[in-house]
């Protein structure tokens, strides 16, 4: 493994280079971040577009891997592309734009780059984030291209394109090389266009819980990272103005205290997310609970981001339960309504996921104080982005459905609860 050598190399780099000052694409650190992701487009989910997934008729077809391999690839595209086509255009950007927002979050799998030793993906989706890059460009968004999954898998869920038990990302270093090439791609293609796409997350939610050799084998890949995004110019002392977003690996902010700190790194992100659904005891709390644990998240970026990175919160959801059909995976219930394996009922789903017409005016009301009380201690750290622009059936997580049924503002910065967290 090359961990030590990509060390030695870094920190001589660091030293005997006189680090220019960045010049990002956005004001990090002073302008807020507030954007959305565009979930379930190039990277699909289940619970985001649940009838791409139940119109194969295979209940074996659980992720973008199964998709794939269980039926005719042929076929597969064709439902690929009609979706790439139509789930999100330009309109969309437009829309984006119109509601105040700066951000988009642009997850995308290795797939699209690479695959390899008849691994069952089909390809087809780098025109679309070229086209994505075109129209954030002409509606004046910033783009933060995610790598949402990584070959073998770095969570296993089955939003890394697949589920898995046994995710493998970090127990072979031809997983990492082929993701550090993937970057390097990346890099090299949006290096001059540092003025939309003005970050690159190197891996969404790699599972720190897995242990000390899975948290040795990423801290490395945030090192050679680092060099592939800061450094992608055949003149090793030039620097790019594009940042590295790195993630907490579920470990919290503490663990990573003094980690990849300026001044000897320069535009570095921490991302982290936020949700209170995956699990009983989190899906128990009352709403009351749900506002004042959100509210209390501001401390700890308040804390964080000023001494050590940046620090934004890049998914987070008004959605207070796990009620989403297929949230927690095709064919698995949820954890509220006690169809998920071994959960305890909270109570009955029913008006709380689905299309806003079933929703309460008083269940309304919930979403829109969860959604200020969470932008609200958010921006103490460098802002946030709403996990997703839009699903099939489940508006509770969309902002597009949210800005239609008023639980989210025309603009971002109205408070109807301005008071929310005292």
């Amino acid at each position: 493994m090359s961990s030590l050598r990509g060390v030695l190399l870094l920190g001589l780099s660091v030293v005997s280079v006189s680090l220019a000052a960045v010049q990002p694409g956005f004001n990090y650190g002073s302008d807020k971040v507030r954007g959305v992701n565009l979930g379930g487009w190039l990277v699909i989910e289940p619970w985001i577009t649940p009838s791409l997934f139940d119109n194969t008729g295979d209940s074996r077809i659980i992720d973008e891997y199964t998709f794939g391999k269980y039926q005719d690839h042929a076929k597969a595209y064709r439902t690929l592309k009609t979706h790439w086509d139509s789930w999100i255009t330009e309109a969309d950007f437009r829309k984006i734009a119109a509601a105040g927002l700066n951000h988009v979050r642009l997850p995308i799998g290795y797939w699209a780059f690479d695959v390899s030793g008849g691994e069952p993906f089909v390809q087809g989706q780098l025109p679309y984030l070229d086209k994505a890059v075109s129209w954030a460009r002409k509606y004046g968004i910033k783009v933060i291209i995610d790598l949402h999954g990584a070959p073998g898998s770095q969570n296993g869920f089955d939003n890394s394109g697949q589920k898995t038990s046994n995710p493998s990302w970090y127990r072979s270093q031809s997983n990492v090389d082929r993701t550090n090439a993937i970057i390097k791609r990346i890099a090299n293609t949006y290096k001059d266009r540092s003025n939309v796409v003005t970050a690159i997350a190197a891996l969404n939610e790699p599972f720190g819980p897995l242990g000390d050799q899975m948290l040795s084998v990423l801290k490395q890949y945030w090192y050679d990272s680092y060099s592939n995004i800061r450094y992608p110019y055949s003149n090793s002392k030039k620097q790019s103005n594009t940042y590295l977003m790195i993630s907490d690996a579920f470990r919290g902010l503490d663990y990573w205290r003094g980690f990849m700190r300026p001044p000897n790194y320069e535009g570095v992100i921490m991302d982290i997310h936020k949700y209170q659904i995956f699990s009983t005891a989190e899906v128990q709390r009352s709403k009351s609970e749900h506002i004042a644990v959100a509210c209390a998240e501001g401390a700890s970026l308040a804390s964080f981001s000023p001494s050590n990175l940046f620090t934004v919160v890049g998914e987070w959801a008004p959605a207070a339960t796990d009620c989403a059909k297929y949230l927690n995976g095709r064919g698995v219930g949820s954890r509220y309504d006690g169809t998920f394996p071994g959960s305890t009922r909270v109570g009955s789903c029913t008006g709380l996921t689905g299309k806003a017409s079933t929703f309460s005016a008083e269940y309304k009301t919930f979403l829109r104080q969860y959604w200020e009380a969470q932008t609200r201690a958010y921006e103490r750290g460098i802002g946030w982005i709403q996990w997703t622009w839009k699903a099939e059936i489940a508006d509770e997580w969309s902002y597009q459905a949210g800005l239609a049924n008023g639980w989210i503002p025309q603009n971002p910065i109205s408070r109807a609860y301005p008071n929310i967290c005292g």
